[in-house]
């Protein structure tokens, strides 16, 4: 696979590839003054934040208006009696996206922020007693598939060098692509890559081309869970995923994941960017084709165009006419979503051993609960959880003593939520958490906060209450996802995780970069 050193974050650390550059931006080739005209963005999350930041440094006047207290999107902080949570996104991958966004400004992510690869990345309970944890170092992570399956790490080396390709040509030449059209797509070389990208072959049957062993398996078909299809109905070009974790590794922001929506914040304010919070958009108007007034909780704002970053069903439904709409209530009650989640925030008064910063909980049959995500729609009957423990890596995050956690339930988008259900399944976790961990912390919970469906549609709009997004199926992939561009509008385009490139932060940040590169092209 080869090897190279490389440092992110001030660390080193080895990549089987290069970290790969950006694709340039558009840039304005013109003497005119672009401080006059004003760009207005729905939603400070982490693509709206990206889009702000780049049309600010090109010379536009860049409003933010966001419906919450505080930027980021899902990516929001919530601190009670000492204890602070990131309330969304908890892993750090992809770090070449962070680092690109950050080089377009002559900085870094570490004139931010410190990083911290983890070590182990994560663990995952496959029983009491039965546990794996996957190491950052690649000869480690040999030596751990050898262990399970004899003779594995030779497919593993295989396996990787196909997802790092995939990365490469997905990260490279695909996902900066705004996905207007078909044509985008029409050429030879890409056309010909898109063959060894495997594109029509699923994820199952090609991790099960390299390995026979369940737990090899589920390692494998895990960050799939998120991408809003079963593993038999993902195409395998997302192994490349696998790329992402086992090569590109899991790192953590110190002070937690809401230290790049701070970062970003903060480079927004230096370009000149204005954020008003607690401002809720409720109306559109658009005239001649021409979105002009917002208008708002706290006013209405006038605006030369118009970027979307809100969820986009709501956007589209709600706060436009529907002769402005991209689509009809029944195109979006078709659409395949990613995974809600049910989420518990817990502060313990006491410590918990053993355990690591990322716990994946397979105890259960993982098929069955994927069937009932993305098949038949229903709370699970036996699900898989994942347990966060940002203290083990950040002793702010927890006071002295304690230990700050946070569950998570996939579970499909659109379910009935009330306070009964997500009780029965907080005991059920934490039944099942107590028992494998032999960490018994019932009686150690000194805060404790549950966020599912409800929460979603009230905090975000988010469509049928989605966690991340739309799904990363085929028939969703590229120009087959929501249009970027406001097809009765002249001055509008979306971005966020509802279109083009997809679900996940490095994804959003890449949205807004390619939203604000037509913005450019627009003014050109």
């Amino acid at each position: 696979m080869g090897c190279e050193e490389r440092s992110v974050g001030g660390r080193i650390f080895c990549a089987p590839l290069t970290l790969l550059p950006a694709p340039p931006l558009p840039t304005l080739r013109t003497t005119k003054n672009m401080n006059n005209k004003h760009i207005i963005i729905i939603g400070a999350g982490f693509a709206g934040l990206s889009a702000a930041c780049v049309l600010a440094k090109e010379g536009f006047k860049v409003t933010v208006l966001e419906k919450n207290d505080q930027p980021g999107g899902r990516a929001r902080v919530w601190e009670q009696d000492g204890f602070k949570f990131d309330m969304g996104p908890s892993w750090y991958w992809m770090p070449d996206v962070f680092e690109n966004f950050f080089a377009l400004f002559g900085k870094k992510p570490s004139d931010y922020y410190k990083l911290e690869r983890l070590d182990p990345g994560y663990r995952v309970y496959f029983a009491k007693d039965d546990i794996m944890d996957v190491p950052a170092g690649m000869p480690q992570l040999e030596a751990l598939f050898e262990q399970t399956e004899p003779g594995s790490s030779i497919g593993l080396k295989e396996f990787l060098k196909q997802a790092a390709y995939k990365y490469k040509v997905g990260m490279g030449e695909y996902v900066f692509r705004p996905s207007h059209s078909i044509t985008e797509f029409i050429d030879y070389n890409l056309i010909k890559k898109s063959f060894s990208l495997q594109l029509l072959g699923s994820m199952s049957k090609h991790v099960r081309r390299y390995f026979k062993n369940p737990k090899l398996i589920k390692l494998l078909e895990f960050p799939v869970l998120f991408l809003g299809a079963t593993p038999q109905n993902t195409p395998a070009m997302y192994s490349m995923m696998n790329y992402a974790d086992l090569a590109l590794g899991t790192w953590y922001p110190q002070g937690g994941m809401n230290e790049i929506v701070k970062a970003m914040v903060n480079l927004a304010n230096e370009l000149g960017v204005e954020i008003k919070l607690n401002t809720e958009v409720l109306k559109i108007d658009v005239e001649n084709k021409l979105a002009g007034s917002i208008i708002t909780n706290k006013g209405v704002f006038k605006a030369d165009f118009i970027v979307a970053g809100a969820d986009y069903e709501h956007v589209d439904q709600l706060l436009l006419d529907k002769k402005d709409q991209n689509y009809t209530p029944q195109y979006w009650d078709s659409r395949t979503m990613s995974p809600s989640s049910l989420l518990f925030y817990i502060g313990t008064n006491k410590k918990v051993p053993g355990i690591q910063h990322h716990n994946l909980f397979f105890d259960e049959d993982f098929e069955l609960h994927a069937k009932e995500i993305y098949t038949t729609p229903m709370w699970p009957t036996s699900p898989l959880f994942y347990v966060c423990c940002t203290s083990k890596t950040d002793a702010n995050a927890a006071p002295e003593g304690g230990e700050n956690l946070f569950f998570l339930m996939p579970i499909a988008p659109g379910l009935h939520d009330d306070e009964s259900t997500r009780e029965k399944y907080f005991d059920l976790m934490l039944d099942r958490f107590e028992h494998i961990t032999g960490n018994y912390i019932r009686d150690a919970i000194v805060v404790k906060r549950s966020y599912a469906l409800n929460d979603f549609k009230a905090d975000y709009h988010s469509f049928k209450g989605n966690a991340y997004g739309l799904a990363n199926t085929l028939s969703q992939t590229a120009f087959f996802k929501p249009a970027m561009r406001a097809k009765h509008i002249k001055n509008m385009l979306y971005t966020g995780q509802l279109t083009v490139p997809g679900p996940g932060v490095p994804p959003a940040i890449i949205s807004g970069q390619m939203v604000a590169g037509e913005v450019i092209k627009s003014f050109k």
